[in-house]
């Protein structure tokens, strides 16, 4: 498949897509009261219609905002904009369920899908398709994911969704501490190495216990060698050596290659 024809498919799927579930708003004119109308978005939605069970949310929301059944369809709301790959929708709806019912219990349901989005939508569509290496753009995302994981276990550690929240997190730490590696890498390549240090220190300091420890580790000892700052190289060895059990030989040959 060449890459014009690639290009080609996203764009009809991203335009079948906003032609879908793009609207907030739509016209329903039946009413069919507050519990009528969740059934039938609740019908809809698991039958996978989101643009459907969008509709019926929403009116129910419009026309009874004080039903109990308004709650429970705000929710499920979120999950249909994620499901229609909606993402700022998804987002919006989170962030508006929880500034309009700040105790409710259900509020952990909307930091986790509101982390899931940003998880999600970390590696777009041509990233993915390309094979892009996404741990060398600045992960904006990532950071977003992983904050809001955090949250959710600050705030509800024992929510049904924080042994996943935890999860995701150790994922999106190495993906953190791996970018922080990457720009570490650029730094030495073109002879800045303070700032070099900076970078993979932070990884260090911030990612603690990410599988990419080991290689910013390895830079950290490289940046501060050609600093001629041997004391500190020294000191980083003796933390390689303690934490990955490498003997000097093959830590002078990785730290550098």
């Amino acid at each position: 498949m060449s890459f014009l024809t690639k290009i080609s498919i996203l764009a009809v799927g991203a335009a079948v897509l906003l032609s879908g579930c793009g609207n907030r708003r739509n016209d329903v004119v039946e009413d069919f009261g507050a519990e009528g109308f969740y059934d039938r978005g609740r019908t809809a939605m698991e039958a996978a219609n989101y643009q459907g069970a969008a509709q019926y949310f929403l009116q129910l929301e419009s026309r009874y905002p004080f039903a109990p059944e308004t709650r429970q369809a705000q929710l499920d709301l979120i999950y249909v904009y994620y499901r229609s790959q909606q993402p700022e929708a998804a987002i919006d709806a989170a962030e508006e369920f929880e500034r309009e019912n700040p105790t409710h219990a259900r509020v952990d349901y909307a930091l986790y899908m509101k982390g899931l989005v940003y998880f999600d939508d970390a590696p777009n569509a041509l990233e993915r398709l390309f094979k892009v290496d996404l741990s060398e753009r600045p992960p904006k995302d990532t950071l977003l994911a992983f904050s809001t994981f955090q949250e959710l276990l600050r705030r509800f550690p024992d929510s049904r969704y924080a042994p996943d929240s935890r999860q995701r997190m150790i994922f999106l730490r190495n993906r953190l501490a791996r970018y922080e590696n990457n720009v570490a890498e650029y730094y030495i390549e073109r002879g800045a190495f303070v700032a070099a240090v900076n970078r993979a220190k932070y990884a260090v300091e911030h990612y603690a216990g990410a599988p990419e420890l080991e290689h910013s580790l390895e830079l950290l000892i490289t940046a501060y060698r050609r600093l001629g700052m041997d004391d500190l190289a020294a000191d980083s060895e003796r933390v390689f050596r303690q934490t990955f059990g490498e003997d000097a030989l093959d830590l002078d040959r990785r730290a550098k290659r």
